[in-house]
């Protein structure tokens, strides 16, 4: 659906920027210049996203082994708290497909579902999770998030998405399931598929069906009758919310509570109860681990979506002010008894597409949650699990994603390990076990490329004052001038590396006088890497052979000097990779030119 010409969606100007204690207030900049123009179309977004979210809310709920009304409870006070501390002008906050069921993974280790322990220990973990996403907030910590690879993150997801729809097969067919792993899932529906409910499946096929058909197919249609493009979106929108009623309405019509279709239930009435999370070390120290995971995998999640819709109206947020606008949101949910939350893609596209320009939106879908569960909720005693169930299939199908590891099997190797890994672990192990063996084995990966990095021996290209791989290009060298271009800053991780590099070239040249180290890539040398340089030196001076240096940097400059290395050279540092070729390719075998002489005095 194509925005709306509004000012929002004009190029912005760089927001003005706070200090002090304001600028943890961001409501206090777009708050200025607020008008009712923006107020008619944040109030049109918020009666969007509210249709799609009260029965998102329900079933994530479910997905997370709560009653559903504590879906509810997790889209009310997290929005608003999300429209006073959140930079996103369109992010829509509350319970999402992954986090739940991280929450369920977590709360079941500690307690069994339906009881009020597990209850206290998804409120518990929403408090921790808001907790240490301030703390990282106010620390400006958000760079950690970056340990989490892309190729992890993409295989978390596409395991969570079909961890998350076998979950709920069990309420397709209206049998008895369990298992946090795939293979267990599976048995478990394999045991039980003998009992499935004929009446069950019927409304849980019919449902999916229509869900997938509305994703797809709804609006074309709508538009074929005449409807008018953002009439069609918005009307394809409210698909989920007619498969509620429904579904409602043939259970009522055709009494199939007495043909063993399981339903919803009694949802309590009225607001949310507000009352501190309950004080046990005991919990906090089972839950911390997981609280963690999901902070950063819900960070993660949150911040991808606001920056890329930011973008599209080329708007900015600020990372670590995001997770302080996400750490009061949980903090929020966890007053409120709800679960943690965090910024979800399909609601936060359609809040962008229905034309929210401020976090305004979200306080007023807030207002349209709340009211839902004051007056809305008796409706739902008659709703069939499985269209709850069937929601989360279509919602989550959508995260798997099969394309990805043929594109990084193409691309690099080393990130489709992490990525299957990922995949596989979080299937067989779960999804805490999942997000830790990714994040270790893009770590590792990491560290074995960082410890063996690119080097090249390179020469002059004909003509010019270029030089390049000698094994890619045409090149000119000559027999006695060795040059070697370090593709990576020289550092622990890769510093005797470097001197088994060196060594070896040098000892497959006999004729060899002259050996340069071409920096132009190496932003730094760390001391092991500036102990290696020196190993190097005293080797090749024991040879007669001149070590030098070209193009190095200012910063990696200052700190060579601030050393005795310098002193120590039996060559020369010189600006340039030319003039260092140039001059060595002439030398007729006299001895280097003397230690103290080097050309890089300046910065580069």
């Amino acid at each position: 659906m194509k925005v709306a010409e509004t000012p929002a969606s004009q190029p912005q100007a760089a927001p003005r920027q706070l200090t002090g204690f304001a600028r943890y207030f961001p409501i206090l900049e777009w708050g200025r210049t607020y008008n009712g123009g923006v107020l008619g179309n944040d109030l049109m977004a918020a009666v969007i996203v509210t249709i799609m979210l009260i029965p998102q809310s329900l079933a994530y709920a479910l997905l997370a082994g709560l009653p559903p009304v504590v879906g509810l409870y997790a889209s009310i006070l997290p929005l608003v708290a999300y429209a006073i501390f959140g930079t996103s002008r369109t992010l829509a906050v509350g319970p999402v497909a992954v986090v739940s069921l991280m929450t369920a993974s977590a709360a079941g280790a500690v307690a069994a579902q339906g009881t009020l322990e597990y209850l206290e220990a998804a409120i518990m973990l929403a408090a921790l999770s808001g907790v240490m996403l301030a703390i990282l907030g106010f620390l400006r910590l958000g760079f950690l998030a970056n340990l989490l690879s892309h190729p992890v993150i993409s295989g978390f997801i596409t395991a969570s998405g079909l961890l998350i729809a076998t979950s709920q097969l069990k309420h397709i067919l209206g049998i008895t399931g369990g298992g946090d792993t795939w293979p267990d899932m599976l048995g478990a529906l394999a045991t039980g598929i003998g009992n499935t409910n004929i009446w069950t499946l019927g409304i849980g096929l019919a449902a999916t069906a229509f869900l997938f058909w509305v994703r797809r197919g709804a609006r074309p249609a709508l538009m074929a009758l005449g409807l008018k493009p953002r009439a069609a979106e918005i009307t394809a929108k409210a698909g989920p919310v007619l498969a509620v009623a429904v579904t409602i309405i043939a259970v009522i019509a055709l009494d199939l509570a007495d043909k063993g279709v399981k339903l919803v239930g009694a949802v309590p009435q009225g607001l949310p109860p507000f009352a501190l999370p309950t004080p046990d070390l005991g919990l906090v120290a089972q839950l911390w681990v997981p609280a963690l995971l999901i902070s950063i995998i819900g960070f993660v999640e949150s911040v991808s979506v606001a920056q890329t819709l930011a973008a599209k109206r080329r708007q900015r947020i600020a990372p670590d002010q995001e997770l302080i606008g996400l750490g009061a949101s949980n903090i929020a949910s966890a007053l409120s008894g709800g679960y943690p939350v965090t910024g979800g893609f399909a609601r936060s596209v359609v809040n962008f597409d229905a034309g929210a320009e401020t976090p305004a939106a979200g306080a007023f879908t807030a207002v349209g949650i709340a009211l839902a569960s004051l007056f809305l909720t008796p409706l739902l005693f008659n709703l069939p699990i499985a269209t709850l169930a069937a929601t989360i299939i279509v919602a989550v199908l959508s995260l798997v994603d099969l394309k990805t590891p043929v594109r990084l099997w193409v691309y690099s190797k080393a990130d489709f390990a992490a990525h299957i890994v990922t995949i596989g672990v979080t299937l067989l192990a779960g999804v805490e076990v999942g997000v830790i063996a990714g994040v270790s084995v893009g770590l590792l990966l990491y560290l074995w490329r960082a410890s063996r990095p690119h080097a090249a021996i390179v020469g002059r290209v004909p003509e010019t004052e270029h030089f390049r791989n000698v094994e890619r290009h045409d090149v000119l060298t000559v027999p006695h001038v060795l040059s070697i271009r370090i593709d990576e800053s020289l550092t622990y991780l890769n510093a005797r590396w470097l001197e088994e590099y060196v060594l070896e070239r040098v000892a497959e040249r006999p004729a060899l006088r002259h050996v340069i180290v071409m920096c132009s890539a190496v932003n730094e040398i760390d001391a092991s890497g500036l102990e290696s340089l020196e190993a190097i030196n005293h080797r090749l001076a024991d040879g007669g052979i001149g070590f030098h240096l070209s193009e190095v940097k200012g910063p990696v400059m200052d700190r060579l000097k601030r050393a005795h290395f310098l002193e120590e050279l039996n060559g020369r540092v010189y600006l340039s990779q030319e003039r260092a070729y140039t001059e060595l390719a002439r030398d007729d075998g006299a001895p280097a030119s003397p230690p103290d002489m080097y050309e890089a005095r300046g910065l580069i």
